[in-house]
């Protein structure tokens, strides 16, 4: 007896006719309402009375909602597999994660070769196969940067370039029958996916043995191999045989299959809608309940706790695994998993952590939170991933990763006030409120997590027309250290409220936040490259000019050294945007006239378009690298001495990198105390990047030091304690201090910039 303790699936395996070509497309939606999990469709692409399944996928996949899509099984034997991979990678991203990739060697050599394929002996086909998943494997990953190159006696890429990334990790079923795609699907592949009418007595308990040897032999677990199985039959009044009888005969013998025999995805074919609708009203949830009751009673380990060799000595000291609950285990990343090279980075930081969790609600972050601290290890929180500081990945510790919370929903249409999960990124929420009109000042690029944005501070390109970010909070929910979830607003838990919005990393782990959106029509974007030989004159000239400029203006420059003999060059990126209207050209174009007379005006171009074609959607999969050192800082004016500081600093050749930002308009009609980020005089950001922390440090407090008005912490990863006053002066560091020791008394959070909590 064997249960691999998976997830139970059930679907339907459709005839893609193209007799009536809506007919499977109704029977998929009717799968989806019935609350089935997966709808899958034969692939005979020489068979000229059956739709193109690839292009049927597509447009199910377009015509539902949650339901996942697979073939059954994708006929590799007549499609490339680069191609085939980034199909896949297209689909799964176009759907929200809903394709899964069932896939076979082929096996209709005549009618085959017909239309063009090289016909293959069956021991080629398998190799062909083999060849085939690791092609498509590397070209999902598109953590990698080295090209891809696999040079396979029927398949090979040379130098191909990866990407794009699926939306999850699309697992890979094979339908396989005889030994040596057996120990193909043990040694390589995700699922096992043959069918049920096909076996004679015995070949499942035969197959399943033949997969178990050949993981173990990879060092995997056999319950790394979901087994999955295309059910024959039919729901009749009276049992005539296997799966031929009442529905309570059909519950019987695929709970017996689920226990016994491993299997956890049952897909019952044919197109008969009655039948559809009687395996998922009367089959299906009886088959779940029955599972789930003797799995409690024998206490059934999920197949995600279970290891494999390789990835158990993958495993970092201090970290008790086997105690993770399941609800986390299910969806945890360790080293080993394929998963974890997309996980382990942040966008400049390279990571190594033991294990990644990823909770899909509150009470899993609560739960993750509570187990987190009864390690032994460093605990990091990421949003999305982006901050420069890196403190959202560790060596060797634990990662609480809230992207699993990126949900978008409208709250209240008439203050337009927004409901954001934490683990959204500012581009999603950019694209999801662009059909309102609205807008959130959020940052300058759509990988930056809501998360960490909305509770540091929020220096953004519609800063100087809305301010920060943290300015439109005006609720959150948040799980502090000792598993409370706790809602936080004016009203209430006011001293907790005040802290999120600056401080909230120290506080607890928020979940979502709700923020009052602007009403903002299409935004001026402009980009303009400008010779920065004079870099203190330019900089004089472009501050004065976006201070005196109306607020609906916001400005960011990029300066680089010179190399090579070349002059230094700087990079303008400006938005100019009207509330509740969209901007006008003209009276943009004057404005940014007045920008370009900064410098010696090498390139420009600027668009019309919605603020989500300025922050825009971003792959959240970080592959680190560089870890750069950086220090950032707020300036009160870009006068005369504070410019050729900054000019200073870029010629010592300590910082490769400097980006000044404008924060200043409305960010400064908010009182300093009415939040924890407290700098509400200042009217630029500088930060810049170097190699080296000690050297980077030294030029900058010799030049910055003296001109800078307080710090940033969001682009800083100098963690000398006297950053903590620079970023949160008295009296609010004391009133900090206070709140801390109400909700964090023990510190829990104390790795990204820790507030002690007052004795």
């Amino acid at each position: 007896m064997t249960d691999y303790g998976h997830e139970l699936l059930f679907g339907t395996f459709i005839t893609p006719t193209n007799s009536d070509p809506q007919a499977p497309v109704r029977l998929a939606q009717l799968s989806e309402q019935l609350g089935l999990d997966l709808v899958t469709f034969q692939d005979h692409p020489y068979q000229p009375s059956f739709l193109d399944t690839w292009t049927l996928m597509s447009w199910v996949a377009a015509r539902t909602e949650r339901i996942h899509i697979s073939g059954n099984v994708l006929n590799l034997g007549m499609r490339q597999p680069a191609l085939v991979a980034r199909s896949a990678a297209s689909l799964d991203l176009l759907s929200g994660g809903r394709f899964e990739m069932g896939v076979g060697a082929g096996g209709f050599w005549d009618a085959m070769a017909a239309m063009g394929a090289t016909r293959r002996t069956p021991a080629e086909s398998v190799d062909a196969l083999e060849e085939g998943i690791e092609i498509m494997r590397g070209i999902w990953d598109a953590t990698n940067r080295t090209p891809l190159r696999v040079p396979g006696q029927f398949h090979r890429v040379d130098g191909a370039k990866r990407g794009p990334a699926p939306a999850h990790d699309i697992p890979i079923w094979l339908g396989a029958y005889k030994k040596r795609m057996l120990r193909l699907t043990g040694a390589k592949a995700d699922g096992w996916l043959p069918s049920l009418p096909y076996f004679k007595e015995g070949d499942l308990a035969r197959g399943n043995a033949t997969i178990d040897e050949a993981a173990e032999e990879a060092g995997r677990s056999p319950s790394e191999i979901r087994r999955l199985l295309n059910l024959g039959g039919a729901i009749t009044d009276r049992s005539s045989g296997q799966l031929q009888g009442p529905a309570d005969q059909w519950v019987e013998e695929l709970t017996l299959l689920a226990l016994e025999d491993g299997v956890s995805g049952f897909i019952v074919m044919g197109d008969d809608p009655d039948q559809i609708r009687a395996f998922a009203e009367d089959v299906v949830p009886a088959v779940r309940e029955a599972v789930a009751a003797e799995r409690r009673s024998a206490g059934t380990v999920p197949a995600s706790a279970r290891r494999g060799a390789v990835a158990l000595t993958a495993r970092r000291q201090g970290i008790d695994y086997d105690s993770l609950p399941p609800e986390l285990a299910a969806r945890a990343v360790e080293p080993g998993d394929r998963e974890y090279e997309a996980v382990r980075h942040n966008y400049l930081r390279s990571g190594a952590p033991g294990l990644v969790l990823r909770p899909q609600g509150v009470d899993e972050v609560a739960s993750g939170l509570a187990w987190v601290q009864k390690q032994g290890v460093e605990f990091a929180v990421r949003s999305a991933g982006h901050g420069i500081s890196g403190r959202s990945t560790n060596d060797g510790g634990v990662v609480l990763s809230m992207r699993g919370l990126r949900s978008v929903e409208v709250v209240d249409e008439a203050t337009r006030r927004v409901r954001i999960g934490a683990g959204a990124t500012w581009g999603e929420v950019a694209a999801a409120l662009a059909p309102r009109g609205w807008a959130i000042t959020s940052g300058d690029y759509g990988g930056v997590g809501v998360g960490g944005l909305g509770t540091t501070g929020g220096i953004g390109f519609l800063g100087r027309l809305q301010g920060l970010t943290i300015d439109h909070v005006v609720a959150a929910e948040v799980v502090t250290a000792d598993g409370r979830v706790l809602y936080a607003s004016r009203d209430e838990r006011p001293d907790l409220f005040w802290a999120l919005r600056g401080a909230g990393g120290n506080m607890g782990v928020v979940t979502w936040l709700e923020i009052e959106a602007g009403a903002v029509g299409d935004v001026v974007f402009s980009q303009m490259t400008l010779d920065a030989t004079d870099t203190a004159g330019l900089l004089e000239k472009w501050g004065a000019a976006v201070e005196a400029a109306p607020r609906g203006l916001t400005s960011n420059i990029i300066i680089a050294p010179g190399r090579g003999g070349q002059a230094p060059m700087a990079q303008l990126m400006t938005v100019i945007a009207a509330e509740g209207a969209d901007a006008d050209p003209d009276e943009a174009i004057a404005q940014l006239e007045l920008l370009a007379d900064a410098g010696p005006l090498l390139g420009h171009q600027a668009q019309l378009l919605p603020y989500s074609g300025v922050v825009r959607q971003e792959d959240a999969h970080h592959s680190g690298g560089g870890d750069p050192s950086a220090r950032s800082g707020l300036l009160t004016h870009l006068d005369r001495s504070t410019s050729r500081a900054i000019e200073r600093l870029l010629g010592s050749r300590e910082s490769y990198f400097m980006a000044v930002r404008a924060t200043g308009g409305a960010t400064n009609d908010v009182a300093p105390d009415a939040t924890a980020y407290a700098h509400r005089h200042q009217n630029f950001n500088l930060s810049a990047l170097g190699s080296n922390q000690d050297r980077l440090n030294g030029a900058w407090d010799a030049e910055i030091g003296p001109v800078m008005d307080g710090s940033y912490l969001s682009f800083d990863t100098d963690s000398r304690p006297e950053r903590l006053l620079e970023a949160f002066p008295e009296p609010t560091f004391a009133r900090l201090r206070t709140v801390k020791a109400a909700y964090d008394p023990t510190n829990v959070f104390r790795t990204n910039f820790p507030i002690p909590p007052a004795d």
